[in-house]
């Protein structure tokens, strides 16, 4: 028995709009995380002294930036195939192979989101901003840990990146009735709850302390805890690639993946030392 099972079986993914065409839940979540992110992003612009002209800015690269990579990184990591089977799919919300149809983008990558958030933000300095790239992303990490508390929510609407089946006696356990009717762990609502956290700390640091002085330090420390998470939640969730369950010394795809970016986040957290003119 469990202590709480809940059957989730919604019974629509989207809001129609004209005949076959509907705004998918999962797109909505997307839109949720940019314009809470815009707002957060617009409170801590004005605590710099930044004018709201290079926030529109921001919002245009950080946009562009994160839906492509997310975009690539899902294909590139998951679905190579595609470039193959189906190529102008990657780039555009359609299927084309085996029949026309709207689709959205429903296959992101959330380490391709963040290699392309990296890259944008990049050109973004370089074109808009012109201060230090570490200067924004130390900054733009906060409002980025929060929309992933929705894209993750939006997976959930979806039924997608599901859990393994939940052992008899497990507190929560949920069953995903457009697939199975396995009582599975709800992994993204997991994630997606260790995201609150991540971005409750670092929006504490930043108002609450003067981390955000010490250059990649809330940058570094974002890599370091939402890459936790995920490192932590894959445990709870099925291979989303067949034969990747233990793809590398035990860790599956998105386990592997993570481990550079929390690498990459302790560099930045405890050895990177900003050049002084």
């Amino acid at each position: 028995m469990y202590f709480l099972q809940i059957i989730w079986d919604p019974t629509s993914d989207g809001i129609a709009l004209f005949g076959d065409f509907k705004i998918h839940y999962y797109s909505l979540m997307w839109m949720a995380a940019f314009i809470a992110g815009w707002y957060l992003t617009k409170k801590i612009y004005k605590n710099e002294g930044q004018s709201e002209d290079k926030l529109d800015g921001l919002f245009m690269y950080s946009v562009l930036g994160i839906m492509i990579g997310a975009r690539l990184g899902h294909v590139i990591f998951y679905q190579p195939e595609l470039f193959k089977d189906d190529f102008f799919s990657v780039f555009l919300p359609f299927r084309f192979s085996g029949g026309f149809e709207f689709t959205g983008f429903r296959g992101l990558a959330s380490h391709g989101a963040a290699i392309g958030m990296i890259l944008s933000m990049w050109l973004y300095n370089k074109k808009v901003l012109k201060k230090s790239v570490l200067w924004i992303l130390d900054r733009v990490v906060i409002a980025c840990a929060l929309g992933a508390v929705f894209i993750r929510i939006g997976n959930f609407f979806n039924s997608e990146m599901i859990g393994k089946a939940a052992g008899e006696g497990f507190p929560l356990a949920i069953i995903f009735k457009q697939l199975d009717t396995i009582p599975r762990h709800p992994g993204q609502l997991y994630e997606a709850f260790g995201y609150v956290f991540v971005f409750l700390i670092l929006f504490f640091l930043y108002w609450k302390t003067k981390k955000s002085t010490q250059t990649g330090f809330l940058f570094g420390l974002f890599l370091v805890l939402l890459m936790s998470v995920r490192l932590v939640v894959e445990q709870f969730k099925i291979a989303q690639i067949d034969s990747r369950e233990d793809w590398i010394f035990g860790l599956n795809t998105g386990q592997v993946l993570s481990v550079p970016f929390v690498l990459c986040g302790l560099y930045f957290m405890f050895i990177y030392k900003p050049k002084t003119t």
